[in-house]
Parts: structure tokens; sequence; C-alpha cells
């Protein structure tokens, strides 16, 4: 392929006149497919186009599109979260196609938000959008987007609505540079003092860091109606995929914020027979390295260097040329699921998700934080007080926060010292043991409270003692069957399901599994204030006293998915 010409702010008119902005990297001759990404980071930073290099790519043979979505840097229009991308996106997706140095075909790539972009502008437009590849995104919003289990996810949202009132505001005040200049320090000293105060702010429904600079609208919907479907259809990606056709490589990681999302979008798609693939990394949110965390994965597991074979760039640019230009490549006779075992340290390629011969095994919290596949008998319940002037912190895990938050795997003893988390472990395993597939606990509690929260969190304690945390999840009370939220009984009690998603990891002989469960994870998640109050009204904070039962007659368990060797 010859020279790569590139042409910046291209205007591309949407059907109501508004004009968006996009970078066209192309071929200096022919005709080719055009790759589409529609972005809200901004089109002229670095990585806009990942996980996909333009120039790279357009010397491949494809014309690349980078456009700024509406409302958004160079684009006109006011921006609106998630509420033009389906029309923008078709009336996009009509003049790629349309394109004279375009050949009519049209594949899409981006994550997170841009993974949702995709969605909304495959599922109407089913047969101009050839391919698509989703990365990192989520699928039900009520499942690790604005709430899970329940619980609101307050570290992701409130971070979010931060990072991107900085171009807001930039735009709010354009026609004052000096206003615009005290807007942006305003909003930068908020972020910088999101670990230390900002997350604490009471009452939610008023939080302060976003509401003093007239940006609380972002979230506004989801505190003033919590839990509230018939709010929350423009981003439910779940329920646009009954009119997605398009083949999707869809990509996350074990500790990304969305794993849930993809895993679900990947299995929906399956069941309808379109052609997808599914490749799951140890990675967190848009990150693709080694070092995940605290933990090292080895040289192979980056992206670039997936499995010493290929980058994942290379992998999709393989999915269009199957699925967009035609070829016959083999993709679609390869396996499609390919994981990463961490531990292990190995990719791995199934079949399906969950891997065939997957056994769903329960592992019962006993008495002094034993943790075996005996039943219990005669046992007292542990107890603890959870105070939510005093939360358990967030250490690690799928999380997307401010820095001094990280995501990833971390040693989670400082956090199992503390007097409101209890710890159930198992006997040293006596051989290597592989966790591949869902993870659910099922806690039967009561708490002083009408409403609190449990936290549970799956662990592989190595030999020396680290305790590396896998995948967690958490529960509230009055959401315990979400569709009919009721308060509890205090002192009753009741079994709780929490999801912890999904794992992959090989503990060896010698580790020792474990759960840990506790009240609260924060600021990834709000504080129950344990009053039993609406939702964000409360600056009061009431403690709680738990009770776990594990006996013959409330046998807490943790349900596991053993892969046999």
């Amino acid at each position: 392929m010859g020279d790569v010409i590139v042409e910046f702010n291209v205007p591309v008119r949407m059907r109501d006149g508004v004009a968006l902005r996009t970078n066209v990297y192309r071929p200096s001759d022919g005709r080719h497919p055009v790759l589409l990404t529609r972005t809200p980071y901004g089109k002229d930073f670095p990585n806009a186009g990942a996980p996909l290099d333009p120039a790279q790519v357009a010397r491949r043979g494809y014309v690349v599109a980078v456009q700024d979505v509406r409302g958004r840097f160079a684009s006109e229009g006011e921006w609106g979260p998630f509420v033009h991308e389906a029309c923008d996106g078709v009336d996009s997706i009509g003049w790629a196609a349309s394109l004279p140095y375009g050949d009519g075909r049209v594949g899409t790539f981006g994550g997170s938000y841009v993974g949702f972009t995709q969605f909304a502008m495959a599922a109407e437009a089913m047969e101009a959008v050839r391919a698509i590849t989703p990365t990192f995104t989520w699928g039900d919003p009520f499942d690790g987007q604005i709430f899970r289990g329940g619980a609101f996810e307050l570290g992701l949202g409130t971070t979010w609505s931060l990072l991107l009132g900085l171009n807001g505001v930039t735009r709010r005040h354009a026609a004052d540079p000096q206003r615009a200049a005290l807007a942006v320090a305003g909003l930068v000293r908020e972020f910088d003092a999101l670990a230390r105060s900002g997350y604490a702010s009471l009452p939610l429904r008023e939080f302060a860091p976003l509401f003093r600079h007239g940006l609380f609208d972002e979230i506004r919907e989801a505190i003033e109606h919590p839990m509230d479907r018939s709010r929350a259809h423009e981003l439910d990606v779940a329920a646009r995929l009954e009119r997605v056709s398009a083949p999707a490589f869809i990509v996350g990681g074990w500790y990304d914020i969305f794993l849930k999302g993809t895993l679900d979008n990947y299995a929906a798609l399956r069941k309808r027979g379109v052609p997808a693939k599914l490749l799951i990394g140890p990675w967190a949110h848009i990150q693709y390295g080694s070092r995940i965390g605290e933990m090292v994965f080895g040289f192979a597991a980056q992206a670039a260097f997936i499995d010493l074979r290929a980058d994942l760039g290379s992998l999709l640019v393989r999915w269009f040329d199957r699925w967009v230009k035609g070829e016959e490549n083999g993709v679609d006779r390869e396996p499609p699921v390919l994981i990463f075992v961490m531990g292990a340290n190995r990719w791995r390629a199934e079949a399906e998700w969950p891997p065939a011969g997957m056994l769903q095994t329960s592992y019962f919290l006993r008495g002094e934080g034993g943790l075996s596949i005996g039943r219990p008998s005669a046992e007292l319940p542990d107890e603890y007080v959870y105070d939510p002037r005093d939360p358990v912190p967030t250490l690690g895990g799928a999380t997307l926060l401010a820095p001094e938050f990280p995501a990833g795997a971390y040693d989670q003893r400082p956090i199992e010292a503390r007097e409101d988390v209890l710890s159930y472990t198992t006997e040293p395993l006596s051989r290597d043991t592989d966790l591949i597939g869902p993870v659910r606990v099922h806690l039967i509690a009561s708490s002083s409270a009408p409403d609190t929260d449990f936290v549970a969190r799956l662990v592989d304690v190595h030999p020396d003692g680290y305790a590396q945390n896998l995948t967690d999840g958490i529960v509230r009370a009055r959401y315990r069957d979400p569709e009919h939220a009721a308060p509890i009984e205090p002192g009753r009690p009741y079994e709780f399901v929490i999801d912890l998603w999904a794992t992959a990891n090989r503990f060896f002989a010698g580790h020792r599994i474990r759960l840990d469960i506790s009240s609260s994870s924060f600021p990834r998640w709000d504080r129950n204030p344990g009053t039993g109050h609406p939702f964000g009204a409360d600056a009061e904070l009431q403690p709680a006293r738990q009770s776990i039962f594990h006996d013959a007659e409330h046998p807490s368990r943790i349900v596991l998915p053993v892969v046999p060797a």
C-alpha cells in the first residue's frame, strides 16, 4: 500500500444540520472499506483511535475515520451523554458508506463509551455495518455501569463526570478564555480532592464536586430515580442486542469495570447465531499491559504480544479482513474464545463460554473462618459492625477511580485486618485447581438496619500470605430482588445472592481459596447510610450490626467454577 493521506476536521452533517468533525486517514489511491470510531474523548488526542493505530490500519487498505461525537471538542451541537449516539451513528455510517474513496463497506472500533457508540450504530444500521469490535464495554447499565447489585457506582459515575466536564466547561465559556481557564482550574482542584474528601460528599443528591460546577445533570437521573430502567433505555446495550447482526469481536479484562457486560454481550450474540469472538486478558479498564496493579502476569499477557503471536490491533484487523473485506482467512474456523488464565499466566482457547466441563462447586462458610466443601452443621453466626462513617476502603479490583485508588490485583491483607471484614479460607490445596467461569455467593445474613450492603470478594492466598483479589460483588439489601425493592426486617436472616461476575485463575497446590465478607468498598460503591431513607437524601450515617450465618439451616456458600485438569 502506498502513502496515507490525512484530512483533519472533515465536517459530517447530521440530519439536523449539526456538523461532527472527523479526522480521516486513507490510502492515497483506490477505494477501500471504512472503519469508523466515534468518541467523546477527543479525536485529536494520542490514542484516540485505540486500540487501532489509524495510520497503520490505513496502510493495510482501510479508510479510518475518527470522529468527535456531538457537543464534544471540535464537533458542533450540545453534549448529552448517550442521547444522540444512535441517530448520529446512523448518519455517520451513511456518510462513511458514501465516501468517494470508500467502497460502501463499513466496520467500527473503539472501547468503553466508544464501544457503546458501536452497539448503538449497529442496532440501527444493521445492513450497513459489516463488523464491530467493541472493547471494555458494558451491557446492562444496572450491572456495573450505573448500579451494581442495587448499589450506586459512585466512583465510576462521579469520576467520569468530572473528567468529561473539563471539555464541557471549556466549551461553555468559549467566548471568555479567562473564565474558561478558571473553570478548568476549579474542576482540576475537585479532581485532586476526590480521594481526600470529594467522594465523601453528602447528601448524594447534592454531590458537591459536581453540583457546584453545573455538572450534576450527568448523574442526576440515577440519584433521583435509582434503579429505574425506564430512565436508562438510551444507554442500555443489552436491550439493543436483539437488533445487532454484525459479526462482533468483543474484548475485555478480568479487572475491567465492564467485565460482566463483555461476557453477557458475547453470550447473547452467540445465542442468536451472530458470529462473535471473545478475548479476555488479565487487564483493567483500557489497560493492556502485563502489570495490572501489583501483579505482573508475564510478557505474553500484554496486548502488544498476545500469546507471543500477535498484537491486539492485528487481531482486530484480521476480523475486519474476514467480515468487512470478505477474505477467507480462517478466523471464523478458529476457537471463538481466547482467555488469559491468571496464576498459570497462559492464554487458553475455548469453544464456548463458560468452558465445557466446568463444575459449579459449592464451598461452604464454616466456623473459625473456615471454607470447605463439607456442609456446616450446628455453628454460631459471625458478627461485625458496619460503620458508614469508617467504611472499608477500596483496594484494587475492577475500578475506575482517582489515581489514589488504582485498579487491578493488590494484597488484601490491610483490608482483611479490619474488624469489619470477615475472611473464610480453605486449607492449603493439595493440587493445582483452575477456576474459570462465573462466581456467585449465597450469603445468609441479618442486619440491625432496615437497609444495608454486603460485599463479597474472592481471593487467592499465596503460600507467603499474599492475598490477591480476583473478583468481587455487592448487593444492597433493599434490592435483593431488584424487581421488588423493599426494606429488610432488622434481625431476620435473608439469603442474599451476590454476583461476583467471573474469573480465570489457577490456584496452585499450597495456595488457599478465600472469601472476604464486608459491607462496603468505598469509594467504588456509595456507602449505605443504614437509615432506610430514600436514596441520596441522607447526610446522616447509622452503624449496623451484621450477622453472617453458616449452619445446617443457613448454609452460606460461594459457588466456584472448577475446571477439571
